[in-house]
This record gives structure tokens, C-alpha cells and sequence, in this order.
């Protein structure tokens, strides 16, 4: 469950994010930190982060050598971080440099939020900050990171895991699902649908998801949920049901569920209320106040329902989210 964050953005400035770069970290886990949190977006009418890279070493060698970076701030930039994103590399067996496990150590005893893509969760342990801690990383790793760290509560199976003022995403895709999952705990689901439009890739993959599916590519005849999904994210405000959506889709709901598990890694119900969530959390960003409403035109029933579910879902009840994410927010 998502939890509501102290490190929302702040009205004096936009929230300041620092990604550590270390000797052959990952580029495609440090071009999803440059695309969701560096990039303007003139469409959202503001500002949404102010966005570092810092590197222990004025040149740094990426994974396999691929390229240099250079020309990045020092590590001092890490102490002014609110969002602290920790290196991740494939070498997992090397210990971190002292200096980066240092800045981790300094930016947690602060208050800032610390995020590991992939093998940044590995950072995180070694750091000594997930000690009792819930947090996931690759499938691939698991063993050993259980092994070297068995304090920490690993969860292997999921795509993210959000533990509050520390997030960890399991592996390189996955890191664009915690991302915007970051984007939507500061900024809301508004902003966040934004952002995703613009990098062409789902709004939303709950953190619970599976990290891999069983068939991931299908079969012919296309057996693809697309045309179901769509169907029924037009009608969220009816009461539809798993056996309504297996028979729109003609098969039993047996096999609607199988094929949701093989393609989506969750089930009918726990997407479709993931949907509802996500359609009442647009309808309070967009002003609407009735709650009542808001529950009928996103098929959740009753204002109680509402609440439930929403502080299931985003850590917040629906009077809290229209104050963090309504139109009169600050």
C-alpha cells in the first residue's frame, strides 16, 4: 500500500532529485530517472522536479564500458537531494564505494527519500537502511540478496515495492513503474497519466503485480485483454462483474483469469478496482467535491466504499487527496 509521503513537492520549490551515478551502473535505469523526473513537461503547467546527476568520480564508466559520463556534479550534490536514487549495477558481488554508501546513510538520517532501481536495492542493504524494511529486486538476485542480507523483508515477486521513504523497484522496466508511481504520489494521477502519455507506457501497474509473466508475447488467435480493457474502462461507472467481462471477452471466467495472471499478473477484480481508484482520483483532482458522486460515476457504490478503497490504493482518504491533489491545492 502506498503510504502518504512527507516529501511531497514543496510550495517554496520544486522537489529536488539526485541520482548517484557509480562505476558501471545501468544506463537504462539512469535514462528512466532522466525521463520521469528530469524532463520539462510544458503540458502540466509547472515545474515538476529539479532534477541532479552526481557521480563519486569526475569520470564515470557505464555498464560494460558502453560509454564515459562526465561533466556530472560531485557527490556532494547527494546532501541536498529530497529524492535520493541510489547506483544499481550488475555486479552485485562488489561492494559499494564507502563515500556512496556514506551519502546514503547521511541523506536517510535526513529525512529524504531514498529509491533504488533493480540492483539499487543491494545500495540500500549494504547502506544498512533497509534493516527490518519491506523491499524487492530482481527475480535473479534474490537468493543471493536474501543470503547476504536476511534482515531485510524481501518481496521477490512484485514489480515495486513502496515502504514509505523508500522505494524499490524490482527490475529495469520496473523502474518506469515506480517512477510514476513517485510522480503520482507528488503530483497525482492527473499529472502522472501526463507523463505516461508522453512516454507511450502504461499509467499504471499496481507494485503488487507479478515481475514477469507466463506469456508475455500471445499465441495465435490474438488472445490479447486489450479490446476487454477497453470496453470496460468505458463503463466503470456500471456494476460490472468478472463473469460480465469473461463473457464480453467469450471465454469462461476460468480463462479470463488465467489469461489476466499470464498477461497482466493480477486478476479481473484487483484490476478493475485499480481502475475505479484511479478514474475517482482524476474526478477529485478535476473538482469534483461530492463524494457520493464520485463513487457512483466510478462504480465503487457508496462514499464509504470510496474511502476504503482509496486509502487502500494511495495511502489517502478522499478528503485528504482533494487537499494534496484538488484544484485549489497549493
Amino acid at each position: 500500500m502506498a503510504q502518504e509521503s512527507s516529501h511531497a513537492v514543496r510550495a517554496a520549490g520544486p522537489h529536488r532529485v539526485v541520482v548517484i551515478v557509480d562505476e558501471n551502473s545501468n544506463p537504462f535505469e539512469l535514462g528512466c530517472a532522466t525521463e520521469i523526473f528530469g524532463l520539462r513537461r510544458p503540458e502540466t503547467g509547472r515545474d515538476l522536479y529539479d532534477f541532479r546527476l552526481c557521480s563519486p568520480a569526475p569520470r564515470t564508466l557505464m555498464r560494460d564500458g558502453f560509454f564515459t559520463l562526465t561533466g556530472v556534479a560531485d557527490l556532494e550534490a547527494a546532501d541536498a537531494a529530497d529524492t535520493l536514487i541510489v547506483p544499481n549495477r550488475p555486479d552485485i558481488e562488489v561492494p559499494r564505494r564507502p563515500a556512496v554508501l556514506d551519502a546514503v546513510l547521511r541523506a536517510h538520517a535526513r529525512g529524504a527519500r531514498l529509491v533504488g532501481f533493480c540492483s539499487g536495492a543491494f545500495t540500500l542493504a549494504e547502506a544498512g537502511v533497509l534493516d527490518g524494511r519491506r523491499a524487492t529486486a530482481h527475480w535473479q538476485w534474490a537468493e543471493s540478496f536474501r543470503a547476504r542480507f536476511p534482515s531485510v523483508r524481501l518481496e521477490p515477486d512484485v514489480l515495486f515495492v513502496d515502504d514509505g521513504d523508500i522505494l524499490t523497484a524490482a527490475g529495469s522496466a520496473a523502474a518506469l513503474d515506480l517512477g510514476l508511481h513517485i510522480v503520482r504520489r507528488d503530483h497525482g494521477a492527473e499529472i502522472a497519466n501526463a507523463v505516461s502519455r508522453r512516454l507511450v507506457f502504461a499509467a499504471h501497474r499496481d507494485g503488487g503485480q507479478r515481475q514477469f509473466v507466463e506469456r508475455p508475447v500471445p499465441d495465435v488467435p490474438d488472445e490479447s485483454l486489450a479490446p476487454v480493457l477497453a470496453w470496460a474502462q468505458e463503463r466503470l461507472d456500471s456494476a460490472l462483474t468478472v463473469s460480465e467481462l469473461a463473457a464480453r471477452a467469450a471465454v469462461s471466467p476460468a480463462t479470463l483469469h488465467r489469461r489476466f495472471q499470464a498477461q497482466l499478473g493480477t486478476t479481473p477484480l484487483a484490476w478493475l478496482t485499480g481502475e475505479r481508484v484511479a478514474l475517482a482520483c482524476r474526478l477529485i483532482e478535476r473538482g469534483e467535491s461530492r463524494f457520493d458522486v464520485v463513487a457512483r460515476r466510478t462504480g465503487l457504490g457508496t462514499a464509504a466504499n470510496l474511502r476504503a478503497l482509496m486509502r487502500r490504493e494511495t495511502g489517502l482518504n478522499p478528503s485528504a487527496y482533494r487537499r494534496r491533489f484538488g484544484p485549489e491545492a497549493g
